[in-house]
């Protein structure tokens, strides 16, 4: 793809957290940005003005969309190409957690992880094949997680949803490689965000010493990956990017 001044990008979820630090990243680099959120409306604001007055920074709006809704999903891609007439890149950052043992964990919450962090996926590159493929280009990641790789006590419903979306991912990148369409994951593991952040002292100090790098990874080390897959990336397709401190290797 080479210089992303120009192209145009859709983060879902983008209000915070990864997604907030991939959409600036990118914007950062010229693109034009659509900051996608659910229900934080005032720190999607707050990255679309950041990545707007960036000195180099692209284009950047908010568009409120809850891609767990495929109508949903599709408004948000048919009004992001409306406003900049094309959508080049699309990250699927858009998830949730609701953390219980199987013991405990409900039908509804199992439904609802999977509904928001793997169908909401699907609801998003469905929206945005059509013009995709009509431009002969894309370049879709979906982000995904260490613990689709290699499980966790009490994330049933996050570990099916993240690890559904790595078979997706493959499946999608040879069925739309001959578009010149690039599907890949990446697969973090424990990341300085509002998630982390929530863990107790004590489980937090227990979680550093299984990283063998000894430290969280910050979400600007994320974003700098993704920047990667859609601006030199190629040649690359149906990949699955760990970037996890060595916590999980395959």
């Amino acid at each position: 793809m080479g210089s992303l001044h120009g192209a145009v990008a859709l983060v879902t979820g983008a209000s915070r957290g990864l997604g907030a630090a991939i959409a600036e990243e990118l914007g950062r680099r010229g693109a034009k940005v659509v900051v996608n959120y659910s229900g934080s409306k005032e720190p999607a604001e707050k990255v679309a003005v950041e990545i707007s007055e960036a000195e180099e920074g692209g284009d950047a709006l908010t568009i409120q969309a809850d891609i767990s809704d495929p109508e949903d999903a599709k408004r948000l891609v048919d009004e992001t190409v409306g406003r900049f007439g094309r959508i080049d890149i699309l990250v699927n950052n858009a998830g949730i957690n609701i953390d219980r043992t199987l013991k405990r964990l409900s039908l509804e919450e199992w439904y609802k992880v999977l509904q928001v962090d793997l169908n909401g996926c699907f609801h998003t590159v469905h929206a945005a094949l059509p013009y995709m493929v009509e431009q002969a280009f894309g370049r879709i990641i979906n982000m995904s997680s260490f613990v689709g790789e290699a499980g966790n006590v009490g994330q049933a419903n996050y570990a099916a949803a993240k690890s559904g979306l790595f078979g997706f991912t493959k499946t999608a990148a040879l069925e739309l490689a001959r578009y010149n369409i690039t599907v890949n994951a990446i697969s973090p593991g424990f990341i300085e965000t509002e998630m982390v952040a929530a863990i107790p002292q004590s489980a937090k100090e227990k979680i550093l010493e299984q990283i063998p790098l000894g430290r969280l990874g910050k979400p600007e080390e994320i974003a700098k990956a993704v920047r990667y897959v859609v601006e030199d990336a190629d040649y690359m397709t149906g990949n699955v990017l760990d970037i996890n401190g060595g916590v999980y290797m395959r």
